[in-house]
Order: C-alpha cells, then sequence, then structure tokens
C-alpha cells in the first residue's frame, strides 16, 4: 500500500521530469520501487533515456532492465511496435533467456493471440513451475477472455504453490462475490485474515459476506467482525456500525424468546446506532435524517 507522503513524492519528481528540471531515472526507481502502475510516464521517461545515447549507456546494466520495463509498459498502452522493438534488443542481448520469452508471450496476449500466448506460457512453465508472473498471466489472461472459470481454476493452482500471496486470495474472493459463491468467498477471507490479521477490510468484507449468507450462527459470527472493524478502525467505520445494526436486527428477529441474547443484541444495536448517527451528524448532516429512518426501521 502506498502512503500519502509516498504519492505526493511521486506526483512531485514525476511533474518536475515533466517539466524539465527532475530526474527521469530517479522517477522510474521510485515507480519500480513502490510497484506503482504508470505505464504512460514509463514509456515516456523510459524512451526519453533509451533514445539518448549518453544517458542510455551510463545506466550500465540498468539498461536491459529499462528496456523490459519500456517493453511491458508499451504493451500496457497498446504500443505494440515499441514492444517489439524493445524485445528485439533484449532477445539480440540474451538469445534463449526464458524472461525474455515471457515478454515474447506476453506480446502475444497484448495481440490478442490467446493461443499462441496460452501455448507459449504453458511451455515456459514447463521449464520453471514456479515462475508466479506466468501463473498470474495466465489466469488474467482467461479473465480477460471471459472464462472466469479457468481463471479460477488457474488462481486456485497459484495459491496451491505460492499460499501467501494475499492479493491472489483478495482477487480470488471478488471473483467468487461477483459469482455469488459466497461460500468460497468466505474461505478466502479467512486466509486473509489469518496472514493479515490488522487489515480492517478483510475484517469488514468477511462480515459482508456472512451475512450475505444468512443464518444464526453466520450472523453472529458477521456480528463479531464487523465488531473486530470498528476496533481496527478507532470506531469511524460507518458501514460496520451499520452492520452491527443489520446483523443484530436480524439476530433478533431469530432468538426472539431468548431473553438473555436479546438484551446483549439491544444494547449493542443501540450503541451502533448512537454512534452511526453522531458520525452523519458530523460528517454529512444532509443524510441523517434518511439515516434515522432506515435505523427506525431496524430497531429491535
Amino acid at each position: 500500500m502506498v502512503s500519502k507522503t509516498e504519492e505526493e513524492q511521486v506526483n512531485r519528481l514525476e511533474s518536475q521530469v515533466e517539466n524539465g528540471g527532475g530526474d527521469a531515472w530517479d522517477y522510474l526507481g521510485l515507480v519500480r520501487k513502490l510497484k506503482l502502475r504508470r505505464f504512460d510516464k514509463v514509456l515516456q521517461f523510459g524512451l526519453s533515456i533509451l533514445n539518448d545515447p549518453k544517458q542510455r549507456s551510463a545506466l550500465g546494466p540498468q539498461e536491459w532492465t529499462l528496456y523490459e520495463e519500456v517493453a511491458i509498459a508499451a504493451m500496457d498502452c497498446q504500443c505494440l511496435d515499441v514492444a517489439l522493438e524493445s524485445i528485439k534488443v533484449l532477445q539480440k542481448k540474451f538469445p534463449g533467456s526464458k524472461r525474455v520469452g515471457r515478454l515474447e508471450a506476453m506480446l502475444l496476449e497484448a495481440k490478442g493471440s490467446w493461443a499462441e500466448a496460452e501455448t507459449a506460457y504453458s511451455s515456459l512453465l514447463q521449464d520453471n513451475p514456479l515462475d508466479q508472473i506466468i501463473h498470474k498471466r495466465r489466469a488474467a489472461m482467461a479473465k480477460a477472455q471471459g472464462n472466469i472459470s479457468l481463471a479460477i481454476e488457474y488462481i486456485n493452482k497459484y495459491l496451491e504453490i505460492f499460499m501467501a500471496d494475499t492479493d491472489a486470495w483478495r482477487e480470488l474472493a471478488e471473483i467468487y462475490v461477483s459469482l455469488q459463491m459466497y461460500k468460497q468467498a468466505a474461505f478466502c477471507y479467512e486466509e486473509l485474515i489469518l496472514s493479515q490479521p490488522t487489515v480492517p477490510l478483510y475484517h469488514l468484507t468477511y462480515a459482508d459476506v456472512l451475512y450475505t449468507l444468512g443464518g444464526l450462527e453466520n450472523l453472529q459470527t458477521a456480528k463479531k467482525y464487523y465488531a473486530s472493524t470498528i476496533d481496527l478502525t478507532g470506531g469511524k467505520n460507518s458501514r460496520a456500525l451499520f452492520g452491527i445494526c443489520l446483523c443484530t436486527s436480524a439476530i433478533g428477529q431469530l432468538t426472539k424468546g431468548r431473553n438473555k441474547e436479546e438484551k446483549e443484541n439491544s444494547e449493542l444495536h443501540s450503541l451502533s446506532a448512537l454512534a452511526l448517527e453522531k458520525g452523519y451528524k458530523q460528517r454529512n448532516p444532509s443524510k441523517h435524517s434518511l439515516l434515522t429512518a432506515t435505523l427506525k426501521c431496524l430497531k429491535l
């Protein structure tokens, strides 16, 4: 996750380079370090260095890294001729390289030559089954073609090898949610919470999924994860507070006559509703009356 300070630093350096007062290579290094997706600027600034013999020679071995970055940026910007020229330079320098072979397969993908790209990726994986980028490219390619079941299959195969990749778990969870496969999505969010227990978004989304699944046990667990989201955000997450109200209302309908549970639910509901109304009154007063009316409908 890029911080606000880091983003401001990148924007400032980008502006300096565009106005002739900054170092393009420093900018590219910062984008690389922060793993940002600014392909148009990488292409623009990268080509300005590569097209200047003096700047290019000053890079030393980093020249080949820049050719690779420019090739990928060009593909993302659909400047396929530029990508091809960069790949040709790398092919000449590193004949038979698997890394360059990966770029060749990515170019096939960018051209929409899906079958050829799949063949190329499969061949590369036979030589190196642990190439994370190729695994991810195959999943992305399947998704781009609308073959969601194949994308799920590829991501699951990838996660069998790289279980600690939280980005892959999140991608898989979002696909399952889009398909209304909530039980499978819940499993993904459980894995995310286990690996990164202090990320509020995972607690919140897991609670949303459990609430959607419904049933007393799921609602009670959802309520706990909405509560943990509130703890992790210092009580400032409106979505989690509203989730508490939804859960307590639904649980109240399922547990009528159980005095102890009704009392606990009622207290929690009241506290959450009060905090939610207070927050809306301060930050979004125009919608305060609408919120109050909604909460009255959920009153236990």
